[in-house]
C-alpha cells in the first residue's frame, strides 16, 4: 500500500508544481514520507519551493491558490526568511516551504557548521520535481558527512550526562514527577540518536518510524529502537530511568573519547548502579 500511495501523492503533488510559474519556483523539491515511497494513508505531502529571490507570505498563498490548495494557513515563526503555507487538495494536507535561492544555500551551508535540524536528511532523500540542478548539486555535498562534524555533534550530544550526582536522578522518580520524567528521558533519548547516526556519519532524520531509520545503521546499540519505546513506555519510573540509562551507557561505549564522552561513561555509571540498587531493594 505505501508504493501505490506515495505514487498517488507524488502525482498529486506535480499537479501542484505544473500549476507553479517556472520563473518563480525554479526548484522544487519532493521531501517526507512520500518522497521516501512510504507513505500512507495519513500522510502529507512536503514540498521545499525555492525561488530566484525572496517572496513575501501573501504571495506564496496567491500562488497556491492558483495551483488548488484550499483552507490556506501557515504555521511556524513568522521572522524568519523561510515562508510556510499549509493547504488542502483533494483532501489531501499539503505543506509548501518556500525559500529563495540565497537562503536555500545559506541553510545548506550551515549543515556543514553544525545546524542541527533534519533538514540534511529531507534534502539527501528529496525527489525533484522540478530542478535547474541545485538538488543533485546539494544531494553530491551531503554525500560527504565530515568526520570533524560528526565529533563535534557527538561531545555535544553527550554533554548533559554528568556534572551533577548520579542519585539527582532519583528525583525524577518521586510520584507526581511524571512531566519531569518524560521531559528528561524525551532529552536523553534524543540525544543517544543523535550520537548513533553521527556514529554512523548519517544525517539525522526526524523521529517518526525510528525502527525502520535505524534498522540498517551498522553502530548502534542492541535493540536501540525498542529500548527507547520501552522506557518511555514504562510504567514504573525506576525501571524506566534505568533502562534509559544503560542505553546511554551502551551508546556512550561505542564512542570515541572526549571529555564529554569520558565523564558521560563514569556518570552512567555510577547512575545505573544506584538506580539498579533500588531496583534490587524494591524485589527483596
Amino acid at each position: 500500500m505505501t508504493a501505490g500511495r506515495s505514487s498517488e501523492l507524488r502525482d498529486l503533488a506535480q499537479r501542484v508544481v505544473d500549476a507553479l510559474p517556472p520563473q518563480v519556483a525554479e526548484e522544487v523539491v519532493l521531501t517526507g514520507s512520500v518522497s521516501r515511497g512510504l507513505a500512507d494513508e495519513v500522510s502529507d505531502i512536503e514540498m521545499l519551493i525555492v525561488t530566484p529571490e525572496q517572496i513575501e507570505l501573501p504571495t506564496c498563498f496567491e500562488y497556491a491558490r492558483a495551483a488548488g490548495l484550499a483552507e490556506l494557513d501557515t504555521w511556524g515563526a513568522q521572522d524568519t526568511p523561510a515562508r510556510r503555507v499549509s493547504g488542502f487538495l483533494e483532501r489531501v494536507p499539503l505543506e509548501l516551504i518556500w525559500w529563495s535561492r540565497e537562503y536555500a544555500e545559506s541553510n545548506i551551508d550551515a549543515l556543514f557548521r553544525g545546524d542541527a535540524s533534519s533538514t540534511a536528511d529531507a534534502l539527501a532523500h528529496g525527489v525533484p520535481l522540478r530542478t535547474s540542478g541545485s538538488l543533485a548539486r546539494w544531494q553530491l555535498r551531503l554525500r560527504d558527512y565530515p568526520p570533524e562534524l560528526a565529533a563535534a555533534r557527538i561531545e555535544e550530544a553527550a554533554l548533559t550526562w554528568g556534572g551533577f550526582a548520579a542519585a539527582g536522578l532519583l528525583t525524577l522518580a518521586r510520584p507526581g514527577e511524571r512531566l519531569a520524567l518524560v521531559e528528561r528521558m524525551l532529552d536523553d533519548a534524543s540525544r543517544v540518536l543523535r550520537i548513533v547516526y553521527a556514529l554512523n556519519r548519517v544525517w539525522q532524520p526526524t523521529h517518526k518510524r525510528l525502527a525502520t531509520r535505524v534498522a540498517p545503521l551498522a553502530v548502534k546499540p542492541e535493540g536501540l529502537a525498542e529500548r527507547i519505546e520501552d522506557a518511555l513506555t514504562e510504567s514504573d519510573p525506576w525501571r524506566a530511568l534505568l533502562v534509559m540509562t544503560e542505553l546511554q551507557a551502551d551508546t556512550v561505549a561505542l564512542a570515541p573519547d572526549g571529555p564529554n564522552v569520558n565523564r558521560a561513561r563514569r556518570w552512567l555509571a555510577a547512575a545505573a548502579e544506584v538506580l539498579s540498587r533500588r531496583e534490587r531493594a524494591g524485589t527483596d
